[in-house]
């Protein structure tokens, strides 16, 4: 698979699966089983595996078509890829093979559990601390916000390491779901990406073997630092950018089929003042996927300045997107807020994506220390 086979895929399941069934997943926060079933089918659920060849930029493609038709979908299929590549850089004498070769046939989706009541939005740090004796890890945690909890057939969960002294000595582990103490602690009933079951989930003295610590005592922060947030981070961004797309397309639509029928005219001839806020959009918009293809291009082509683009990245799409869609629901009006149109869901997933970990504001804070040459951690 290339990368326009890999787009053109994603396309055509956002069309025919995603988007018919999105409204009705919203209303009711339901996990769209069949979506993920279609996209392992596809071949997509192994796109960040070393055999696919592809890298940064079909995976923030392929994302951004997902999202267009369903935010929580696509924020499903990006927290799996940054656990399918935390799982296939795992450390020498990790135990992925099987999971890797479900993953590669469609048949396993992954997931990330990091963040905790106790560090809330601070991913990084965990509060939980693993046990080790010879029967191998012994791990008590609660995970807060977990994509696809209770879905995925494996969770990627840190945990302070058995011998850390400080917030970022942290391990990385691969949990299995079934696994005897692994649960889920809460329904999910979110404003915003209802559909992605982000619900709390709870470990209770779960022995992992130690063939499934995916780092080295210690390295977990560093993992989550260099693997899982720069394709967090360009996920994220992706996900804006599917959701100011579809935003931009559905205003436009509105603004030419409504009609002030007094006057024989659209709403988008009548009135510039919603040109103008369409034109701003569409100038978001594009802005906005001009930055996503500049982190393309750090990512594979890492320099001095890559980690502050991207941090810089989540940080304006999430602004982006809550911009773009609070312009669209001023633009269509009753329309919109009456949830005659998607405009009114794609406001609230945008806003989730805003507030989810690593947050606008902590970004903004990193950047700005990052400037000042202030440590970040």
């Amino acid at each position: 698979m290339n990368h326009d086979s890999a787009v053109s895929k994603a396309k055509e399941i956002a069309g025919s699966v995603l988007a018919p069934a999105a409204r009705q997943n919203d209303k009711a926060g339901q996990f769209s089983s069949e979506a993920i079933g279609k996209i392992g089918q596809a071949g997509l659920l192994g796109l960040m595996l070393p055999d696919a060849k592809l890298g940064p930029k079909t995976f923030g493609a392929v994302t951004a078509a997902l999202a267009e038709a369903d935010a929580s979908v696509a924020m499903v299929y990006l927290m799996h890829c940054c656990a399918t590549a935390t799982i296939a850089t795992a450390r020498s004498g990790a135990n992925t093979d099987t999971i890797l070769k479900e993953i590669a046939e469609g048949r396993h989706l992954s997931t990330l559990a990091f963040s905790e009541v106790g560090s809330r939005s601070h991913f990084w740090a965990p509060i939980s601390r693993a046990q080790r004796n010879a029967a191998g890890i012994h791990l008590t945690a609660n995970k807060s916000f977990v994509t696809s909890a209770g879905h995925a057939k494996s969770y990627v969960v840190s945990a302070l390491s058995p011998e850390g002294k400080g917030p970022t000595d942290s391990t990385l582990y691969l949990v299995p779901a079934g696994l005897a103490g692994l649960s889920v602690a809460g329904a999910w009933d979110g404003l915003g990406l209802r559909s992605n079951a982000s619900a709390p989930m709870k470990l209770e003295d779960c022995v992992v073997p130690s063939g499934q610590q995916l780092t080295e005592d210690d390295a977990g922060f560093k993992a989550m630092l260099e693997i899982v947030l720069p394709y967090f981070n360009l996920g994220s961004s992706a996900v804006a950018l599917g959701i100011c797309r579809a935003t931009v397309a559905d205003t436009a639509t509105h603004l030419k089929s409504a009609k002030f029928q007094h006057m024989g005219l659209s709403l988008g001839e009548s009135l510039p003042t919603l040109r103008a806020l369409l034109a701003t959009m569409q100038i978001e918009t594009d802005g906005l996927a001009a930055r996503i293809d500049d982190l393309v291009d750090h990512l594979e082509h890492p320099r001095e300045a890559t980690m502050l683009r991207v941090l810089e990245s989540k940080a304006a799409a999430g602004d982006a997107a809550v911009s773009v869609t609070s312009m669209a629901m001023r633009a269509c009006g009753g329309a919109a807020f009456a949830k005659h149109m998607n405009i009114e869901r794609l406001f609230r997933d945008a806003h989730a994506g805003a507030v989810m970990a690593p947050t606008v504001d902590v970004l903004k804070e990193f950047i700005g220390k990052a400037i000042l040459g202030i440590p970040l951690f």
